[in-house]
This record gives C-alpha cells, structure tokens and sequence, in this order.
C-alpha cells in the first residue's frame, strides 16, 4: 500500500507529523463506531443532559424520561414489529427496559446501514484522522461526565445508603441480589468513597488533554468492576455499564501499542492519537476543558449533597428514631401475649423516616404506612393510604430515653403498648467494623 501524509497532532504544543493510511478494517470500524456510539450517547438518556451541571437544580425532575421519550413512536414500533414485545417507556428507574433494548437495537441497525452506504460512498478515502480526534473528543466528554455523575454519588454516599433499621431486622434470605450488594457497599461509607474517588479522578483525568490516556485506564478498571458487579448482582443498570466499559475502550485504542510496548517492557514511544487542535488551539481547548470540569464537579456535587440531605444519611429522621420492641399489648381492655400466631399483636414499632413508621407483626412481617410524629402535641397518626382515613392514632409518653408509652387506637379498637428500644448498635452490622488484630475471623456475628 502506498503512503499518504495527512497531519496529525500528537499533543497540546507538538507540530503535526505524518501518519500512515489506515487499513480496510480500521477504516470500517471508524464508520461503524463512529455512527454506533455517537448515535448511543446522543439518544441514551441522561448521558448529554449531564452537561448541564448546575442548571439541572431547576429543570423539570422527569427531563430524563421527556428526553427517553423523543424516539418513542419508533422504539413501540420496532418492538411491536420485531420482537413481538411491549416496548414501553416506564419510569421506574431502570436502564435494562425493553424499551432501552429496543433502542440500542435499533441504533446497531441504523450504524449497521450507515456503515455499509459510508463504505460504498467514501470507499476512495484512506483515513478519517480530523474527523476521529472530534469523535474521540465527543466520547471522551461523555464518558467524562458519567464518572463524574457516578463518582460523586459515591464519594458523597447516597447511591449506597447505609443499611436501615429496617433492614437490619430482614432476614438475608429475603434479600434480591441488588439489596445485597447495595447493603455490602453501604454498610462501609469508606469503601463507597474510595470507589467514588476513583471514578471522580477517572473523570478529571478524561477532562485534559494530557491525562486522557490514564483516565481512559482508570475508567477501564472502575467500570469493568461496576459491569462485572451489575451483570452478578443483578442491577438493572448492565447496559449502559456495558457501553461505558466500550467507551473506554474505543479511546484506548489509538493508544493500544504504546499501553502493550509498555505492559511488555519497551518503551511507549510518541502519541499518534488523532487530536482536533494543535497549538494554540490547543491550549484554548484545554482550558475549556478545566472550566467544564469544574462545571460539572459543582453540578453533581450540589445534587449529590441535595440527596445526602433529603433522603441520604443526612436526612431528618423521626423524633422517635430507634427499634422499639413491643413489650406489653394491650387491646379491647386485655392483655395480648406475644403468641406467634397472633395476626394483630405488633412484635416491634420502628421509627426512622419522617413520614413512614414500619410496624412488626409477630410472624416478622414488616409492614410500612404513612405515618407522622408529631413532638409538640406528643401524637402519632398513621394511614394506611394517603387518601384513606386514619387507620391508627396513639399519644405517646416517653418516661426515659428507652421507654415509650403508646395510648390509642387501631382500627378503631383501643390499644395501650410498652415498648423498650433496642439499641441499634447491638447488631454485628451496627458494631465496630475495623479490628486491626484479630485472633478469629468476624463471621456470623462473631461466631465462628
């Protein structure tokens, strides 16, 4: 093959030098990726919406699903069509939907035939060098602002919260895969920072020019890890990790010889990356680059801490916060013993979120109703149904700090409890989670 010399920038100061043609295959897997990934980032919600940063505090909360919807009628129709399935946008918020399914099938096909018509119309041209270093510079933001996105709502923890008082008194068995692993990660606020700080450093690096290739590493390993977690754990996130883990690997490979000249001992050699500027240009664009970083830092930053606050670990939580066991119940007059076949005796009471109290039956059940505490005029009032009326109403007294007397109704039937709380921080999940000596394994709760 002969060769051409086409410019190429190979860094923020370095002149152009002169590249070889690309092979037929290079070529076909530039116009193919190039249709395939731009079109996923463009029509895969939430990815370009995260450009917005600061200004999504006052944008409509169901933006996403308004955005997911634009190619709707295509998407029901393909699914109806092909598939024989319901494709219908849900808000439920899950990424693995059939309609998100439908969506990636339908971009495959559409770069498929953009691939081949590409080819049989530019067959003549011998490389794509100007038009890959934009592509690469489009999903190298994209992927940038997704680790931030996850970065940070690790960093700060909200995406994994820390196991609640109710969770503590499920048994393991009836927990899915996905609460596993959300109680995993969110029973160690350390290890989710960690993990958040190297997604949010994955991201920064992507950011500049000069660090692109080692966030392009980074972000390999952590969303390798996030797949390999979302495909065994079952969280219905797979595909847009999936294509994430892709993204990374798109922009490693211009750098794919210098990355494995340097795993096998030799020495990585000049950059050959196609770049969109050189020089001056550059240098501008690098500098636009740091002021979207910090953008996009101040953007996630504020709706992470927003969560933290109203639904994190930084939430308000109930006057009467605790695990409260039920130790005499009274109703109609008579005492109840706590008699395991009992369908109405409550075993315990917890109080945690501001407006949900969960209730313990004597056969485990949790049970969950709206439910408010109202500390002035010593009240509690729970329903069943926001629109239902009043299914049970108490006073409290609170004679010490572990005592609590309730005095009301349920179901219109008069009921008195004794409750006693229980301290939270007796569960081994609750307990000290670090022993730098340890002579026996913490298994079990301790037993070994």
């Amino acid at each position: 093959m002969s060769v051409g010399t086409v410019a190429v920038d190979t860094g923020l100061d370095q002149p152009p030098v002169a590249a070889t043609r690309w092979n037929p295959f290079t070529r076909i897997a530039f116009r193919f990726s190039f249709v395939y990934f731009g079109l996923f980032c463009v029509l895969f919600p939430q990815i370009l919406l995260s450009f917005l940063g600061p200004l999504t505090r006052w944008l409509p909360d169901d933006l996403v699903m308004q955005y997911a919807r634009l190619p709707e009628p295509v998407i029901e129709s393909v699914g109806r069509t092909v598939f024989g399935a319901e494709a219908v946008l849900r808000d439920s918020g899950s990424g693995d939907q059939v309609y998100f399914f439908v969506l990636v099938f339908c971009i495959l096909v559409a770069a498929l035939a953009a691939t081949v018509v590409w080819t049989l119309l530019d067959r003549w041209r011998t490389e794509y060098r100007r038009l890959a270093g934009w592509f690469l510079l489009f999903i190298r933001l994209c992927l940038a602002t997704q680790m931030l996105l996850y970065g940070f709502a690790k960093a700060i923890p909200t995406q994994m919260s820390e196991p609640s008082l109710v969770t503590l008194l499920q048994p393991y068995g009836d927990f899915t895969l996905m609460s596993v692993l959300w109680s995993q990660v969110g029973a160690s606020p350390t290890y989710q920072i960690l993990l958040g700080v190297a997604e949010i450093l994955g991201g920064l690096l992507l950011l500049l020019p000069r660090t692109a290739l080692a966030g392009a590493l980074l972000s390999l390993v952590s969303m390798a890890q996030v797949w390999v977690l979302n495909m065994t754990y079952d969280v219905p996130v797979k595909l847009l990790s999936f294509h994430l883990l892709l993204l990374t690997l798109v922009l490693l490979a211009p750098e794919a010889r210098r990355v494995t000249a340097v795993l096998l001992g030799g020495a990585a050699g000049p950059s050959t990356m196609p770049r969109p500027f050189h020089g001056r240009a550059a240098r501008i664009a690098a500098v636009a680059q740091i002021v979207l970083a910090a953008w996009l830092c101040v953007g996630f930053a504020q709706v992470t801490l927003e969560g933290y606050r109203e639904w994190g670990g930084g939430r308000p939580t109930s006057e009467l916060y605790g695990i409260w066991n039920v130790d005499e119940f009274t109703r109609d007059g008579i005492p109840q013993p706590p008699v395991l076949t009992d369908e109405n005796r409550w075993r315990r009471v917890v109080f945690e979120d501001l407006e949900v109290i969960h209730f313990q039956r004597m056969d485990d059940e949790l049970v969950p109703v709206l439910g408010t505490v109202d500390s002035g005029t010593h009240t509690i009032v729970m329903k069943q149904d926001p629109s239902a009326p009043t299914w049970a109403d108490f006073t409290y007294e609170r004679p010490a700090p572990d005592r609590l007397l309730l005095t009301g109704t349920i179901d219109g039937r008069p009921v008195t409890m004794t409750l006693t709380r229980q301290d939270e921080n007796e569960f081994p999940l609750r307990g000290p989670g670090f022993h730098l000596v340890q002579d026996y394994p913490q298994l079990s709760g301790g037993v070994r």
